[in-house]
């Protein structure tokens, strides 16, 4: 087996890096190999070491191929602010190209699991006309989109799994993040989007108390990615 995705949300804060990390680790606990990337972060501490990215030190630590940071997050800003943003107020040219290298290296590992993690929602600027989505597009890999579970999200979730469709690229699998557990009609809400996203829900992933990627593997189902 040697399959990779991109990952991609439905907004900011939806929980991409928990559901990815957690299905990393589900797949080392299937005995397979796991990379991953992170192209480009924003919101990064500085470190004695450089830049350093919550969100790609989590999905480092998943990484049973031995990567180096700099390797998962080539593009690193320390403002939490969007990346075309930070990446103008540091001078640095932020393209699909300039991503696309660092990324293809990481897949040319050729692991049995390799995930790209993009930031943001789908269509989060690069520069110039570039937006994240070209990168995905450029690397011609598989999405699992993952949905941010709160009122609204129906709408989110189904136009961005349009705008992947139209962009041409296969959206393998999904996975309901439920943010808020008390959003009214949830179990209706759920079914809506799993009778009009066009894809397998490879699980739903609770509120949990202690959000580890143990707790959050037990609730996503690999066997149903293609």
């Amino acid at each position: 087996m040697s399959a990779a995705y991109f990952i991609a949300g439905t907004d900011t804060d939806v929980g991409k890096t928990t559901v990815a990390a957690g299905l990393l680790h589900a797949a080392r606990l299937s005995g397979l190999s796991t990379a991953a990337g992170k192209p480009v972060a924003s919101g990064c501490d500085l470190t004695p070491k450089g830049l350093r990215n919550a969100d790609a030190l989590a999905l480092l630590a998943e990484c049973s191929i031995p990567l180096t940071y700099d390797q998962v997050n080539p593009v690193a800003f320390e403002p939490a602010i969007a990346p075309h943003l930070a990446a103008r107020e540091a001078g640095v040219a932020l393209t699909v190209q300039s991503l696309l290298t660092p990324m293809r290296q990481i897949l040319d590992m050729h692991a049995d699991f390799t995930l790209i993690e993009g930031a943001g929602g789908w269509r989060v600027p690069l520069a110039d006309q570039d937006n994240l989505s070209d990168l995905a597009m450029a690397l011609g890999l598989p999405v699992i989109l993952v949905v941010g579970v709160r009122l609204g999200c129906i709408n989110h979730a189904l136009l961005t799994a349009e705008a992947i469709a139209r962009d041409g690229l296969q959206l393998a699998g999904w996975v309901a993040n439920i943010i808020d557990p008390k959003t009214s009609r949830l179990e209706e809400n759920l079914a809506t989007l799993a009778e009009r996203i066009p894809a397998p829900c490879l699980g739903r992933v609770p509120k949990l108390k202690s959000v580890t990627v143990e707790a959050v593997a037990e609730h996503l189902q690999l066997d149903l990615l293609d």
